[in-house]
């Protein structure tokens, strides 16, 4: 079988560039700027066991993007899965919620990592960050970096998966350099100083702040799915998603240990939780101010290829909600030249941009607590449906011990959502709340479900008809 068209969409990413796609928007700035957050919220060393699970949760997830992105490989990624899964019951609402947060939390995450890099542009640049966060003189430079990621997108897919590669390339180098440096001060007693009754069930330091450290991890997790929001760009989309997704999460999860690790037998555990550029630090003591700013410029560079790559991926959600009228028509329109979806990339870094001048704190728990609530917990339920509803579905790849790992991801998502702050729990239900009356009057006005037709629309074919290449 072949995979649905995607009209002005060119299936140019093959498996490397899809899993340095993907591994790039997970290790941007997040574990550089998070380290000392996680130490301090789980009280100690024993944070290193706080990155695990979190990468356990990661994987379980991982696991259901899989077999989904393999199934259904379209622009949008689970906006494609909740549109085939649900739209027998509810017509359009689940999609249209999606693209509707999508468009919110996808450039909020995304933010963070500007407001990161203007951190660690504090190091090589007096005046841009203090202690406090980032002042004006930063915030400014943060709004220029946007525009410039912006501008830098406007290119041909090909083009776009090649530059990837190198800042894939630059990223790596970055954190392997941290890794490198960490372990050549390594006090091996330091690192596994646990907090005296830190693991005690009756309200050890773990216990008490694993919730909100889950959040940080998965935080910076986040991004295993980048390429399967470019299933209808991807080559192979049976194979390469399935191992771009997996291979990324493993190959993440054992550079965060390492980091992790090697930071923890290195810096002093009472400045380590108030560090702002954690990482500039290590580098610094271990070879000197000179080449710690030399890697601290890559380290800025994978965080800018991060955001490269999260709006990359997130700008086709809305492009394919527009095609298939469920959002504005205008984020259904491609570049004449260049093939991408103008409107998109324009507003998302737009959003960005806004989100950019808040704190890092409020802005991760604000997009995590979105986003588990209409893509993670709808996707656990996508999964279990479509397995009952159509199992004539081509499924290039099933789920290792299904359904272990889609439990796994039920538990951990529900624990992390009900970890954040209550004020983007509130948040979180509102936004979805406004998007219900927004579909609600979308609904009415073009005569669908609740007020007409459901509009069934099931674009991939069953097994039957081949390999789903």
């Amino acid at each position: 079988m072949s995979s649905p068209p995607q009209p002005g969409l060119e299936r140019k990413i093959g498996p490397l560039q899809a899993t340095a796609i993907n591994m790039t928007q997970m290790c941007g700035i997040g574990p550089f700027v998070t380290i000392p957050a996680m130490v301090a919220t789980l009280g100690g060393p024993q944070a290193m066991f706080g990155w695990l699970i979190g990468a356990v949760i990661a994987l379980a997830d991982g696991l259901i993007w899989a077999e989904l992105g393999a199934a259904l490989p379209g622009a949008g990624g689970t906006y494609v899965y909740l549109r085939e899964a649900f739209g027998f019951r509810t017509g359009r609402l689940m999609p249209f919620l999606f693209a509707w947060s999508a468009v919110l939390f996808i450039p909020l995450i995304m933010s963070t990592g500007v407001i990161g890099l203007v951190q660690y542009l504090g190091y090589l640049i007096p005046g841009v960050a203090d202690e406090s966060g980032t002042t004006g003189l930063g915030k400014v430079i943060g709004l220029g970096v946007i525009a410039l990621v912006v501008l830098a997108l406007f290119r041909r897919i090909g083009e776009i998966g090649k530059l990837t590669t190198v800042l894939f390339a630059v990223m790596l180098f970055a954190a392997l350099s941290v890794i490198v440096a960490a372990f050549t001060r390594f006090d091996g007693a330091q690192a596994f100083a646990f907090t005296p009754g830190a693991f005690s069930f009756g309200g050890g330091a773990f216990w008490a702040g694993l919730g909100a450290g889950l959040v940080i991890a998965i935080y910076d997790y986040l991004g295993y799915n980048t390429s399967a929001y470019l299933g209808g760009e991807v080559r192979d989309p049976g194979r390469t998603l399935p191992r771009s997704i997996i291979f990324s999460i493993l190959g993440i999860m054992s550079l965060y240990f390492l980091l992790q690790l090697g930071v923890l037998g290195s810096v002093p555990l009472e400045e380590l939780k108030t560090a702002t550029s954690v990482a500039s630090t290590v580098l610094e003591q271990a070879w000197g101010t000179g080449t710690a700013k030399v890697i601290t410029v890559f380290i800025v560079i994978a965080a800018v290829g991060s955001v490269f790559a999260g709006l990359l991926g997130g700008s086709r959600v809305p492009f394919e909600a527009a095609r298939d009228k469920v959002f504005l028509p205008v984020f259904a329109k491609l570049h004449p030249k260049l093939n991408l979806p103008t409107a998109g990339v324009l507003t998302m870094g737009l959003i960005t941009a806004i989100g950019s001048l808040f704190t890092l704190t409020a802005v991760i728990n604000a997009a995590v607590t979105v986003l588990v609530i209409v893509q993670s917990l709808a996707q656990v339920a996508a999964i279990v449906v479509l397995r009952r509803r159509r199992p004539e579905l081509d499924r290039p790849y099933r789920q290792w011990l299904y359904p272990i790992p889609t439990v796994i991801a039920l538990l951990g998502w529900v624990y992390i959502y009900f970890s954040a702050t209550w004020l983007s729990i509130g948040l979180s239900v509102a936004w979805i709340a406004l998007g219900v009356a927004a579909f609600l009057a979308y609904a009415k006005a073009e005569r669908v479900w609740p007020f007409g037709p459901k509009g069934i629309q099931e674009s991939f074919a069953g097994a039957a008809e081949g390999t789903g290449k």
